[in-house]
């Protein structure tokens, strides 16, 4: 790779870090974060290292899915600001080098959406064909729908016309018509609003469910082929905004994650989340056994050079399970969620790492070591970085998404107005602000803050780990992961032992030039020499990884 290719395709070398803007910083005192609140904390996401801000959505909505009900794509809810807000949160932004990357629903709407509202009027209304209807109910079980707590089916009555709307997630939530030329006509406007707004780019939420009829995405000769289709926004995007980039919320097996990519061209989404390695992650953990792990990763489809996996812990939803059989789930559940009421949907968990690793920070660092090795882009949510924990008395997959925790002030820092106010609550015991909070944190060299930014330091100081292929290499200790990221002849060797116990592990790393070492970049340990057959004897201590760099008489270990 070229080091001037890192500007072209950005993301492949970026870090991005999740927030909401309704929990992250509120800036007037009314209990709800708000977009200046953000602004007056791009600082901290500079310092921390952050290169790319994802907001979950800020647009007005009818209150029922936490945002992801939108009223009005072109809008800003009011509660979190204006138009001119959200335009200085980018400028500032950019200004410390970050992009702001924002969620595009395009799967659906509110049902108090306008052009719902319309389409119920008559099966005549302009609006009708925006959404996907049917004169008599369809055949639907409750396995088909997202929020099996709340729905039984896919489809829903409307007393108006007598017919039924599509909605694979909550009733309130139709599903829009995306084969609609008309549809598509006006997700490109929105595209294009934001991007005129400085955007770079979207993260595509539930990109699966683009499509009418519950059959997988082009298996229809002739019909709608949402690949396709995402081909057509990239070209769109692209036009508009040369480096724009789409991450894809595609939660489905490899062989299917790769079409919509746009397949061997490359040409539909540009990243998407790595959710089967995630699963597989915490298999891995439950059992102390990396071969989990190894296994998917092994094979992990190989990707054209515009595209990129994005790595990640959590996300902002439950800890989806979903693509492990039953049995190796429940190995996760007990070891990670054995209370009912830390499961969500029979295939999830509503905690974050630390609570579920039972607050041992050497775990947790091992973990993030662990997702920031591998060749990808690290995703962070929101207080990953100071370690916070869930509060499990809010409902549902909202537990994890409480104020973030600024100081050990009142509220955390987030807000100044009465906590019976605040947006949501935040956590106690050991995960509450007095014990978990960034501004301590940032002053502690030893803090898991501080930790987290010496990774994301290596990680831009070595853009080559995003550009690169993985190995997983084979040796006979199971707790141990040891994989290279490989470049041309750039090199770096990943240990992580997942067990407690300390281990040695024999590794053949291939043929090296006379008098090459391996240089620690993490903990600045004593260089290990390599003979010239690669064959080479090392040190895993438990529960701890290392990054150790290949390097040849005179090499530098990053720029």
């Amino acid at each position: 790779m070229r080091m001037s290719q890192t500007g072209d395709v950005w993301w492949k070398s970026a870090v991005f870090y999740c927030a909401d803007v309704e929990t992250f910083q509120d800036s007037d005192g009314d209990g709800i974060g708000d977009l200046r609140g953000m602004t007056e904390r791009i600082e901290y996401l500079a310092d921390l290292g952050i290169t790319c801000l994802w907001l979950m959505p800020f647009y007005p909505t009818a209150g029922r899915d936490d945002g992801y009900d939108i009223t009005d794509f072109f809008g800003v809810d009011p509660r979190l600001g204006t138009h001119g807000d959200f335009v200085e949160l980018v400028r500032t932004a950019r200004s410390r080098g970050i992009r702001v990357i924002v969620d595009f629903v395009m799967n659906h709407t509110s049902d108090r959406h306008p052009w719902f509202r319309s389409a119920r009027r008559s099966v005549d209304d302009p609006y009708r064909q925006h959404y996907v209807w049917s004169a008599t109910k369809p055949r639907s079980s409750k396995a088909e729908v997202v929020f099996p707590d709340q729905e039984d089916s896919i489809w829903e009555r409307d007393d108006k016309t007598g017919e039924w709307y599509l909605h694979h997630f909550y009733r309130t939530q139709p599903d829009l018509n995306v084969a609609n030329p008309a549809v598509q006509e006006e997700i490109s406007r929105t595209l294009g609003f934001w991007l005129e707004l400085g955007v770079a780019g979207f993260r595509i939420d539930a990109v699966p469910f683009l499509f009418a009829t519950d059959t997988y995405p082009g298996s229809e000769p002739g019909g709608f082929n949402p690949q396709r289709y995402l081909k057509d926004v990239r070209d769109f995007v692209t036009r508009r905004l040369g480096d724009a980039a789409l991450l894809g919320e595609v939660n489905l097996p490899y062989d299917q994650q790769k079409d919509f990519f746009g397949g061997a061209d490359g040409d539909g989404l540009n990243l998407q989340f790595d959710f089967i390695g995630m699963q597989r992650l915490y298999l891995s953990l439950a059992r102390e056994d990396a071969r989990p792990l190894a296994d998917a990763l092994r094979v992990r489809p190989h990707l054209d050079e515009t595209s990129q996996w994005a790595n990640f812990v959590r996300n902002h939803d439950e800890l989806t399970l979903d693509k492990l059989p039953m049995a190796e789930r429940k190995e996760v559940f007990a070891a990670f969620g054995p209370d009912p009421g830390m499961q969500l949907y029979g295939r999830g968990l509503r905690r974050r790492l630390p609570t579920m690793l039972g607050g041992d920070e050497r775990r947790v660092r091992l973990v993030y070591s662990l997702m920031f090795s591998l060749p990808g882009t690290p995703t962070l949510f929101y207080g990953e970085e100071i370690g916070m924990g869930e509060n499990l008395d809010i409902e549902g997959r909202l537990a994890v998404r409480t104020p973030m925790q600024w100081d050990t002030g009142p509220n955390g820092g987030f807000s100044s107005a009465p906590k019976r106010r605040l947006t949501r609550p935040l956590p106690t015991g050991l995960s509450a602000p007095e014990h978990v909070n960034a501004a301590d944190q940032r002053q502690d060299p030893a803090s898991l803050w501080s930790f987290v930014r010496t990774l994301i330091r290596r990680y831009r100081q070595m853009p080559q780990i995003g550009w690169s292929e993985v190995e997983v290499l084979d040796h006979a200790v199971p707790s141990v992961l040891a994989h290279v990221c490989r470049v041309d002849q750039w090199r770096l060797l990943a240990l992580h032992n997942l067990a407690a116990e300390d281990a040695v592990v024999t590794l053949e790393l291939g043929r090296v030039p006379e008098g090459s070492v391996l240089r620690d970049v993490l903990d600045g340990e004593p260089d290990v020499e390599l003979p010239p057959s690669g064959r080479v004897e090392l040190r895993a201590d438990g529960h701890r990884g290392r990054w150790l760099r290949v390097l040849a008489p005179g090499e530098q270990a990053y720029a």
